[in-house]
């Protein structure tokens, strides 16, 4: 490397692209070394990685301020961190005239170099002057007035072109630009690359469903990249047979055409035209026959632009998949055409609206018209059909709903009714992708797709049209149907076919057998098939189909174990209610539903409405079913479990122990069941402080489940995790530490990162982790478990709550005493809110904060509390329990600190020496 050259990194905004190409032609030329993502990056790199890289080994960060460049929505706080750190490697050159209230006060003395407005040489020039550094004069300055002998030479057709250096293209017949334009920059770059791939023609197909916004793509990146170009023709392809006449329109345009030669040898002179001819980009809108598209389809060194619903361009173009927004476009999309809307309002809406760009942008009118956006929200539920037909989009020929229609049409009239078939039935289950594998199975018994069920080619047959059409998006092994046109077509079906499908729907759905609820691996084809039963409309339609009920039950003791309690929730509630009608309250599937649905409420931290639900469902179980029914003791164990969490041990631990006594007669001591109680017994006697015994008993537990369930089984994790608590209470932390590590990389695995039990894992390392001093390394890790609770279960979940509680507590490890203070309040606040008064979390929350009162010399409010907490425990537990000797304990400390050593005397019992005796030795 000379001493000239220099790395440079290239940092600019996505539809300043063009400005990034030429300036980082220029650098290159130079002889610099330049690092620009598109050029060097792949798809699917991590963006964050490569750009830390990047700036860790350049010389110079060269930025292209423009308005784009500035958008708050582009900036993370970490890029920010970055550009000012930067600042003396940072080169500003402004591609457009900013004002200062354009860029961040951060930047906004920074000095900068205006490229702007001048023609290719000069800007080149003050390009490389601003890398470089300012060069003086080595020979006479010529007069200002003095016109210029040179003329620029004429660019390179290869090279990027200075986007301001030109206007529209000589030839041209694009439309006016969309203003509302907004997203797609990874595609437009993607595009763009793509493009750019190849010295001759390069043919590109955007291809995706109806109202997906490829023409819109096109559009903008016509507009966009038109500096680049010479020359820009917009083509109407939907008729293939139409291209000679269209294309006649450009060659006689271009002076190629003859007046008295047929369309066809027109066409095929403008092709012979362009293989000769650079920088052209001809774009074939709404090409829907591949085959009949390719012989019309140009040679030579340009670009060619192709949208289509069709997918199937293999062998003829790159092609680009085209899906919905993100959920980040859609949000700034609404929020930026719809004045007031907030994040979450528009995070709703676009749920609804599967982030589909022209259901957004009808949306859009539609709620700027006057309507509310419940309005809209419940007549998109009510009346999908007739709210997607009223549209005043621009540039698109037809509302959504008149769109789905048209291709439902056509494709019937094309004789696809197998295909017609298959889009109905698709209709009627959820939004998620549909195995093939399902409708393999279940096609004996489907009454609404014609023809011959053996044939072996039916189901290739049917998704081929559907995909041409736009109407479906098609995998080797499943296909996909868009929300709102599901909805279309299912308010578009009359009663009579409905129930067919439905029946053909149920039968599709009982064919599939995923496996075990509780067992991990088989969660992802539980996954597969549970989102499409809790579909609103499959729930509520399938939920009296007594050949699902099984499938239905099974499916929430799925999402239970898998960690998603609020799914569980919800679709346990419509079961138990349809079931609940249709066969009585105490009819042994309503009340495994009962069941299912207690479980998730309290998972979801609704501890009493939870216990409510529980202990209905125990009381007709042993009416109905007995006292050693197996169903029976699990509500039994489940109401155990409720009491343990409310803290009442002691009823706990007695129903505990009888139903650890009942299943050990009834089941076996090895039955998981039977272990399911051992441990939670195991667990609750570590809270009341017998922590050997609860030891011993985790130890066995242990053992058992790793021979009957395998030692990676989430029940054997969790009797790890147990065990790993009652060491702790032992002082064993080392070994503690050791076992909380283990057992949260296998949750990690297991389970995901975010399941609630990997998170409680984490929780319990952090909380390890700060008790054996390392105070940083626990801080880092209670911040992350509780952004990622409350993420999962909410800010005011109780395990929320306690993670809150235990960053507060790292903090004040760490000498941070007042923050800790501040969330302390805060956790106590909603603990008593959530939990209650005399709640063990929120009395640990009291005895907290109670503490860093103490260490912040606030005497009197931490005695206040301490005198609270004690009083709980006594009545709770007894003056004998740890809680209450160490609240005792920690209340004559404030007492002494007060000077009221006396009263501190008094509340031990004994002198201090004594007491210390008393209050120190180890418990057994």
């Amino acid at each position: 490397m000379t001493d000239t050259t220099q790395r440079i990194f290239l940092s600019y905004a996505g539809p300043d692209q063009a400005w990034a190409e030429w300036a980082g032609w220029q650098l290159q030329q130079a002889g610099h070394q330049v690092e620009l993502d598109r050029w060097h990056w792949r798809t699917g790199d991590d963006f964050v990685q490569k750009m830390n890289l990047a700036l860790g080994k350049a010389d110079a960060v060269v930025a292209l301020f423009s308005r784009h460049y500035f958008e708050p929505k582009r900036w993370t706080r970490d890029e920010w961190s970055a550009a000012v750190a930067l600042r003396g490697r940072l080169v500003p050159v402004a591609i457009e005239l900013l004002n200062d209230d354009d860029i961040p006060a951060l930047l906004a003395g920074t000095l900068r170099t205006d490229v702007h407005g001048l023609d290719e040489a000069a800007a080149t020039s003050a390009l490389l002057e601003a890398v470089h550094g300012p060069v003086p004069p080595t020979g006479p300055v010529d007069f200002p007035g003095a016109a210029s002998a040179d003329a620029p030479t004429a660019p390179d057709a290869q090279r990027p072109r200075l986007p301001s250096s030109v206007g529209l293209p000589e030839v041209w017949n694009v439309r006016r630009r969309n203003p509302d334009f907004s997203g797609r920059e990874t595609v437009m770059g993607q595009l763009r690359t793509g493009l750019l791939s190849g010295r001759q023609a390069v043919v590109q197909a955007l291809h995706g469903m109806g109202g997906i916004g490829k023409t819109q793509i096109a559009l903008e990146y016509a507009h966009r990249f038109a500096s680049q170009y010479d020359l820009v023709w917009w083509v109407d392809a939907e008729q293939a047979d139409q291209l000679p006449v269209r294309y006649t329109a450009l060659a006689d345009r271009l002076g190629v055409a003859k007046s008295d030669a047929g369309s066809e040898p027109n066409a095929r002179a403008l092709l012979q035209h362009l293989r000769t001819r650079h920088r052209w980009l001809l774009v074939l809108d709404n090409a829907e026959h591949p085959d009949q598209i390719e012989p019309w389809l140009p040679e030579g060194p340009g670009h060619v632009l192709i949208t289509s619903r069709n997918p199937d361009w293999h062998g003829i173009a790159h092609q680009s998949d085209l899906d919905v927004f993100t959920r980040t476009d859609s949000l700034a999309y609404l929020k930026g055409r719809i004045s007031g809307m907030t994040t979450e309002h528009a995070d709703l809406l676009a749920q609804d609206l599967g982030d589909l760009p022209l259901a957004l942008a009808q949306a859009s009118g539609v709620l700027r018209s006057g309507m509310t956006l419940d309005r809209y929200r419940r007549l998109l539920t009510t009346d999908t059909a007739r709210l997607l037909q009223e549209s005043d989009v621009r540039d698109h020929p037809a509302p959504l709903a008149a769109t789905v229609g048209i291709a439902v049409t056509r494709l019937a009239d094309d004789g696809h009714a197998d295909a017609v078939a298959l889009l109905r039935l698709g209709a009627f289950l959820g939004p998620e992708p549909i195995p093939t594998a399902w409708l393999e199975t279940a096609r004996p018994r489907l009454a609404t797709i014609p023809g011959d069920p053996d044939d072996p080619m039916w189901l290739r047959n049917a998704l081929q049209p559907l995909g041409r059409f736009g109407l479906a998006r098609t995998d080797y092994d499943a296909f996909q149907i868009h929300r709102l046109t599901q909805a279309i077509l299912r308010t578009q079906t009359g009663p009579d076919p409905v129930v067919a499908i439905r029946d053909d729907v149920t039968a599709v759905l009982a064919a599939v057998d995923p496996g075990d609820p509780r067992s991990p691996a088989d969660w992802p084809a539980w996954a597969s098939l549970t989102a499409h039963l809790t579909a609103p409309h499959v729930t509520t339609a399938l939920a009296h189909q007594a050949a699902l009920r099984a499938t239905f039950s099974k499916a929430a003791h799925f999402l239970i174990c898998s960690g998603l309690p609020r799914a569980a929730h919800d679709l346990s509630a419509a079961l138990h209610q349809a079931w609940s009608t249709d066969l009585g309250p105490d009819h042994p599937d309503t009340l495994t539903c009962a069941q299912f649905l207690g479980h998730a409420t309290v998972d979801l931290g609704d501890y009493a409405k939870g216990r409510l639900i529980i202990e209905d469902t125990l009381v007709r179980r042993r009416r109905v079913l007995g006292e050693d029914h197996p169903d029976t003791l699990t509500s039994a164990g489940n109401l155990a479990t409720i009491l343990n969490k409310s803290g009442e041990y002691v009823e706990a631990r007695r129903m505990q122990e009888d139903v650890l006594a009942r299943r050990r007669r009834v089941l076996g001591e090895d039955h998981p069941d039977t272990l399911t109680s051992a441990h939670n017994l195991a667990g609750l006697l570590n809270s009341l402080g017998e922590h050997a015994e609860s030891r011993r008993m985790q130890e066995d537990v242990l053992a058992r489940r790793g021979l009957v369930l395998g030692e990676d089984h989430p029940d054997t994790l969790s009797s790890a995790s147990n065990l790993a608590t009652s060491l702790n209470s032992l002082g064993e932390h080392a070994e503690s530490r050791r076992m909380h590590e283990d057992v949260l990389a296998r949750r990690g695995l297991v389970l995901g990162q975010d399941h609630p039990d990997t998170l409680s894992s984490a929780n319990k390392l952090a909380t390890s982790l700060n008790g054996l001093g390392e105070h940083a390394e626990a801080r880092r890790m209670h911040e992350d478990v509780l952004a990622r609770r409350g993420v999962v279960l909410g800010q005011d979940h109780p395990s929320t709550l306690a993670s809150a509680g235990n960053l507060a507590t790292t903090l004040n490890s760490l000498g941070e005493h007042v923050e800790a203070h501040r969330m302390q309040e805060d956790v106590l606040a909603r603990c008593r809110r959530v939990l209650g008064q005399d709640h063990p979390d929120t009395l640990t929350s009291a005895s907290n904060l109670a503490r860093t009162l103490h260490t912040l010399r606030q005497y009197s409010e931490a005695a206040e509390l301490l005198k609270e907490v004690r009083a709980s425990y006594v009545r709770h537990f007894g003056a004998k329990h740890p809680k209450t000797e160490l609240a005792t304990r920690n209340l004559a400390t404030v007492l002494i600190a007060m000077g009221k050593t006396h009263e501190a005397q008094q509340l031990t019992g004994r002198k201090s020496d004594k007491g210390k005796r008393r209050f120190g030795r180890k418990r057994r």
